[in-house]
């Protein structure tokens, strides 16, 4: 039997993972504690998308228990600023990133 060492995914490759990502919006799933902090936020799905398109990382890329990578991205948008905790997933169709929470 293989022992599989996963490799440790760096801010370089995460940020080039989440832009690619994110420049379909059928990619970005957003989950609905983060429909709800939007909301009392006033943040709209186009700054988080733009966020993720165009944001850099804030807090850095880390496995949670369940094995999926998470980070937070950060940006300044129309003189907001953003941040959006997102977890990269993989999906049936896929890799994709759950919107966690904004902030």
């Amino acid at each position: 039997m293989v022992n599989v060492i996963p490799i440790r995914l760096n801010d370089a490759n995460a940020l080039r993972i989440v832009r690619d990502l994110a420049l379909k919006s059928a990619n970005v799933y957003v989950t609905s504690h983060a429909r709800v902090r939007m909301l009392q936020r006033n943040i709209t799905l186009k700054q988080v998308l733009c966020c993720l398109r165009a944001g850099f990382i804030f807090e850095s890329a880390h496995l949670d228990i369940k094995g999926d990578w998470r980070l937070t991205m950060r940006h300044l948008i129309a003189g907001d600023d953003v941040k959006v905790a997102v977890a990269l997933k993989q999906g049936a169709c896929g890799k994709m990133i759950a919107v966690v929470t904004v902030f």
